[in-house]
């Protein structure tokens, strides 16, 4: 595991200097579901570069990459699975040029060994081992907060529409910051500069996010309170363990 950890860490670290370095190029932009549901040609490139390295050092290993057609499915049975999101905020890195980031998450057995969300633009990797959780080279700890002392993350549908009863639970934090981008928000959680994170999301949007959370005293449950399926687009939450009933005095599935 260490060595698919320090050989993930080199990957991602050179997707995002080709990203950089690729930064004022043309964008080819696609479609897929509508019109703001959008992919690149770079995130293609990316994902290729990751697929490529994985499958060079472990060919047996399996793959579930967003931008796959065929995806496999999320399994405790595989003993070996990589979950990679190449350019996750892909309209913020469109439109911003900024706030966007690459994750790469690794299970063995369904069980979270490690996950990787790299901050492309101010070049901050957030990774973690078994046991801690890193920016960089700086160990992470649990910055705890109140709840009414708290800002969430929210995914803005969510919130304008009072999904889950997400406005409701904000009445009673100091308020709600919106990124546009899971992984930067996951990476605002594990700094402490928001205290939890809810949005819908698909598996590689909180795979990398949730395992390393998980190392600094987070918990990942979907609105119902229930560890996430892992198969399908669900509405999530990731929040510190010791704030998870209050939190679910006020949502609903």
């Amino acid at each position: 595991m260490l060595r698919r950890l320090e050989l993930a860490k080199d990957w991602v670290r050179d997707a995002g200097n080709f990203l950089k370095e690729n930064l004022a190029e043309p964008v080819e932009i696609t479609e897929k579901t509508r019109y703001d549901d959008l992919v690149t040609n770079f995130d293609h490139e990316v994902q290729e570069k990751l697929v490529k390295n994985i499958f060079h050092h472990f060919p047996n290993d399996k793959i579930l990459a967003e931008e796959d057609e065929e995806k496999i499915k999320f399994s405790k049975e595989l003993p070996h699975l990589w979950i990679i999101d190449p350019i996750d905020g892909t309209t913020n890195f469109i439109v911003q040029k900024d706030n966007f980031a690459i994750m790469l998450a690794y299970y063995e057995f369904g069980v979270g060994k490690f996950g990787l969300i790299l901050d492309v633009m101010k070049d901050k990797l957030y990774w973690c081992d078994s046991h801690k959780a890193f920016c960089n080279q700086k160990e992470l700890e649990f910055k705890p907060h109140k709840l009414k002392h708290s800002l969430l993350g929210v995914n803005s549908h969510m919130y304008r529409t009072n999904s889950g009863g997400l406005q409701d639970l904000s009445s009673h934090t100091l308020g709600v910051r919106i990124v546009g981008s899971a992984g930067i928000s996951y990476t605002q959680l594990l700094e402490g500069k928001i205290t939890a994170y809810f949005s819908n999301l698909q598996p590689w949007d909180y795979a990398a996010g949730s395992i390393i959370a998980e190392r600094i005293g987070y918990i990942t449950l979907n609105l119902a309170g229930e560890k996430p399926q892992f198969n399908c687009r669900e509405k999530v939450f990731t929040a510190p363990k010791t704030l998870i009933s209050e939190i679910q005095k006020y949502i609903k599935s």
